[in-house]
Parts: C-alpha cells; sequence; structure tokens
C-alpha cells in the first residue's frame, strides 16, 4: 500500500463457494441455521454512524450481501466535506491495495490456461530475476555481503510474499538505499522498466524463509502483460473489469467522474482530519503516467467492487460470465505459506490469519476481544485509506467498506464494522424505518 504523499472448492463447475465451505483448509459449513450469522441492518447503521457523529470520520459507506441478496447499505457522512457532498453509493474512492486482489484474477485466468506454472522459477518468464543476489548482512568495513540464493524465486513466492523483496522505499539499511537507488515505483517507469529495476535490487531475505509485503503483485502484473502479449491495463478492462460490469473501476479517471471522487484526509495523532490535496492524492489517476501497478492504483465503487467480491463468492462467476474455475478460487483462498515461516511481519495484526494468492486466509477464530469478528474460512484485504473488503463462503456473506483517510488504522472502524455484522444481538434486527 503506497501513497505519493507518504513514500506507501469441490470441482463442481457451476458450484458457488458456500457449497465449497467444507471442502479445503480451515472452512466448514454451518451446522444449522442457528449457527449462521444474520445482517441486522439498525446495528450496523449505528456502529457506523455513532463514528461519523463523533468526529472520527469524516465520512464512511458499507454494502454487504448475504444469500444471493443485498442485506445492507448504508453511508455516513461526507465524502468531500470541503464540498459539503455527501458519502453516497456511487462515490469513487481510492482501493490502494484492494487492487491486488484483481491482479491475482487476472494472473490466475492465464495459469488456467497453461501459461504458468505456480511452482516455476519466475525466471522462466522473467528472465531478469535469474541472477538475483541476497543481501546477507556486511563485512567489516560494512561493505554489503551479497550471496546467490538458496533457492531460485518461485511464481508461487510472488503471490504469498515470501519472494525476497524489500518492503519499499522505507526499508532501512544497505537494501533500502539500493531499492530507493533504483526507484522502481517511479510513475514515469513501465512495468517492465520497474520489474527490471527490482530485480537489480537484492533480496531482503531467502526466497520462502519469511512473508514480508512487497511490490510483488506488481510483479505479477508484469507476468500477465508477458504472458498475455497486452499492457497490464487493457488486459486487466478486457478479462476482469469488462466482462464483470465493473464501469467505475480503472486506473484513470475521466474529466465527469470527478464530482463522485472522494477526498482523502490525512489524520494527525490528535485526530485532525486536513485534506490531501486531489493531484496528490489521485497522482496516478489523472492520465499521463506509464506505471499500472498491480498492488495498487485503481479507483471503484461499492457496487463495482462488490460485483468482484460476489464472482469469488460464486466460485468464478457471476450473472452467467465466468472469470475462474471453482478450483481456482478455492486455491486461491486457502492459506499457502510453508510451515516453516514463523517471521510474518504485521501479519498477524489481522487477526489468526494465514496468507493465500492475494487474500489473507482466516484459519483460526479470534482469540481476543480485541481481534474483529470473522469466520474461518474467510478471505479478505483492505487498502491504505481504509477500505476493506471480504468473502464469508460460511455464511454466505460478501462485505465492502469504504473509508478515505491515511494512515491506515487509528480509528477501529474495521473492527466496529465487522463487529455489528456478526453481532449476535438479534433484537438490533428490527427493519429501519
Amino acid at each position: 500500500m503506497r501513497l505519493a504523499v507518504l513514500p506507501w472448492l469441490l470441482l463442481l463447475s457451476g458450484s458457488a463457494l458456500p457449497a465449497l465451505a467444507n471442502s479445503g483448509p480451515g472452512m466448514r459449513l454451518a451446522s444449522g441455521a442457528a449457527d449462521v450469522a444474520r445482517i441486522a441492518p439498525p446495528r450496523i447503521d449505528q456502529a457506523l454512524s455513532t463514528l461519523v457523529d463523533s468526529g472520527e470520520l469524516v465520512g464512511v459507506s458499507a454494502l454487504v450481501w448475504q444469500d444471493g441478496r443485498e442485506a445492507y447499505f448504508g453511508s455516513f457522512g461526507l465524502a468531500d466535506r470541503e464540498a459539503g457532498r455527501p458519502m453516497a453509493r456511487d462515490t469513487i474512492v481510492q482501493i490502494y491495495s484492494m487492487t491486488k486482489p484483481l491482479t491475482g484474477v487476472a494472473l490466475m485466468q492465464l495459469y488456467e490456461q497453461g501459461r504458468l506454472d505456480l511452482d516455476a522459477p519466475l525466471a522462466q518468464y522473467l528472465p531478469e530475476y535469474a541472477a538475483v543476489r541476497v543481501y546477507a548482512g556486511t563485512d567489516v568495513k560494512g561493505k554489503p555481503l551479497l550471496v546467490a540464493p538458496d533457492r531460485p524465486i518461485l511464481v508461487r513466492d510472488i503471490l504469498r510474499h515470501t519472494a525476497g523483496f524489500a518492503s519499499g522505499g522505507n526499508e532501512p539499511g544497505p537494501v533500502g538505499a539500493m531499492y530507493r537507488k533504483a526507484d522502481p515505483e517511479n510513475f514515469g517507469h513501465t512495468l517492465e522498466q520497474m520489474s527490471r529495476r527490482l530485480a537489480g535490487v537484492p533480496l531482503l531475505y531467502q526466497p520462502g524463509t519469511r512473508w514480508l509485503y512487497s511490490s510483488a503483485v506488481d510483479v505479477q502484473a508484469r507476468l500477465v502483460e508477458v504472458l498475455s502479449g497486452k499492457p497490464f491495463a487493457r488486459y486487466l478492462q478486457d478479462h476482469v473489469l469488462g466482462p464483470l460490469g465493473m464501469d467505475d473501476t480503472g486506473y484513470t479517471l475521466g474529466e465527469g467522474d470527478w464530482p463522485r471522487v472522494a477526498a482523502l484526509y490525512q489524520r494527525s495523532d490528535d485526530g485532525v482530519m486536513t485534506r490531501i490535496p486531489d493531484a496528490k492524492a489521485y497522482p496516478l489517476n489523472r492520465g499521463g503516467v506509464a506505471l499500472t501497478p498491480g498492488s495498487w492504483g485503481l479507483t471503484s465503487t461499492l457496487d463495482d467492487y462488490m460485483r468482484f467480491a460476489r464472482m469469488l463468492a460464486n466460485g468464478g462467476q457471476l450473472d452467467g460470465v465466468r472469470l475462474l474455475q471453482p478450483a481456482t478460487v478455492r486455491l486461491m483462498a486457502s492459506d499457502s505459506l510453508p510451515a516453516g515461516i514463523t517471521d510474518t511481519s504485521w501479519l498477524p495484526g489481522k487477526g489468526r490469519v494465514g496468507f493465500g494468492i492475494d487474500f489473507a486466509v482466516r484459519i483460526a477464530p479470534p482469540a481476543r476481544a480485541d481481534e474483529a469478528s470473522g469466520e474461518v474460512g474467510e478471505f479478505f484485504w483492505d487498502g491504505a485509506a481504509n477500505t476493506l473488503f471480504w468473502v464469508d463462503p460460511v455464511n454466505d456473506i460478501t462485505a465492502v467498506l469504504f473509508a478515505q483517510w491515511v494512515p491506515f488504522g487509528k480509528v477501529p472502524l474495521h473492527k466496529v464494522f465487522r463487529d455489528a455484522v456478526y453481532a449476535d444481538d438479534t433484537s438490533a434486527a428490527a427493519p429501519r424505518e
């Protein structure tokens, strides 16, 4: 997740994921109707509106589907405080790292076509990674020691953040300095140039030994280009966004889109929200930029992203359009971290989770009261401006939550929303007036 302003399943072809809930690691069917979460709109209304009314948030909106129908929509506060424009259903926001699952779907389409072996060396497809070296400390003169990797970076490593890449431009030490000098994420670079520059930076750790969030999904986007012969943004439009009818999702905003675009706010430690100028808040989206990252950069609306989430919940298809086979969605939504990995950076902060292909995967129920509610078998991800989505096969729930402030966290929005969705208080389930 990066901001320019903040150097940031059974194999039955027609089956939906709820029917697959007992077929993968950590997934199970609910044992009976009493065990299934039931959405109570007034409870969610109260939870979200309280955060806005208290001044913790400028604006927030949410959409929840359950059992194949819309179960909740709510919007509170302002999308643009300075213009007095309310948060609305069609408000366009930066989804930042919620771009990653879309990239993963694009790449896995090519995997289904037999163009990609997940256990092949990455260099088989992107030769620039054949000569990577691994940082192994410094010598007595303080010069970096670089060694050959114990094994090649595998395609699977760039899907689950175990490739060895540094975490980005803020990485301390010699590798961070080399990363900043290479400047792979410069907006003037194409994905090809980005990948070549990244390949020239030493790996921070041996492939497969650690989970560390990185630019790996940008490499996925470059891999889509190489395998498909199309620019990544064009492939994404032709094979994911267009077929799903996600007409409000893309890298470039048109002139007519801006009246619906949410402002982005910087939250201070004492809770003051200061608007970030649009030119800095939406650096990629005005056009004229070469980079189309796989890891961030898309803008979207609640309904657009919900179509994507519902496609995943339905085992790879929606409204008669199939993007992936159910087995592929199950693969993406299954924990694939090697058993020997104990260093997983901040991933445990998202709960008791593993990692699949561009999703976190819940592998155990919350163990403490301060953990957000959720169901074993769900898969999810979020974005730097505090957006969130998840798919819960057990309860047949898909949820999308939008807000627009940085830095990530500070306000417990995700926990408040999740707890309201999963609370057991059935008295709150009365219809809204």
